[in-house]
């Protein structure tokens, strides 16, 4: 019973995550999200978020997207955030902080560079910016889920490396 209890759980997170997906709402080139909206970008194999803060500026938790070394929340501009992927808006219909109180919630953070992809990510960041709490679909999913999980795993790693070469760190001198 115990089990069926806790498979039912997972499979609500699951229908969770894709309710929430389905939700996204897409950001046209001229439009300027609200601020404090949580801002996704599809990239292979996850997803990327981040925090609207105005003025065409993001906060975001860098991770490893740009190196092999993590990197800390930090403040862009909305087209270094996308890096050519598509923006959408990820609707919270109550969120805890008014939209200007999530903005200070995010740059209040601003330089910690304590990123871990299980229990610290962008999302978790996005997620106690403008709920309170720190939490990720993304990663409730790939741990509930085998077959999700190393599914993102191939991707993260696929991308990393595509990441060393197209930076040159993946190229042996052969002189």
């Amino acid at each position: 019973m115990n089990r069926n209890l806790q498979q039912t759980s997972s499979e609500q997170s699951a229908n969770r995550a894709a309710a929430y997906a389905s939700a996204d709402v897409a950001l046209g080139s001229s439009d300027e999200p609200a601020l404090g909206a949580h801002l996704i970008t599809q990239r292979r194999g996850y997803e990327h978020h981040g925090i609207y803060v105005g003025r065409g500026k993001v906060i975001h938790y860098a991770g490893f997207a740009k190196s092999a070394h993590r990197g800390p929340v930090e403040e862009v501009a909305l087209e270094q955030f996308a890096d050519g992927h598509a923006v959408a808006v990820r609707p919270h219909p109550f969120p805890k902080y008014s939209g200007e109180e999530t903005v200070l919630r995010a740059r209040s953070r601003i330089g910690e560079n304590h990123y871990r992809l299980l229990t610290n990510n962008c999302e978790h960041f996005c997620a106690w910016c403008l709920l309170g709490e720190s939490r990720s679909e993304q990663v409730h999913a790939c741990l509930t889920h085998p077959r999700t999980g190393f599914h993102a795993l191939l991707c993260l790693v696929s991308a990393f490396v595509a990441n060393r070469m197209k930076t040159g760190f993946g190229v042996v001198n052969a002189a």
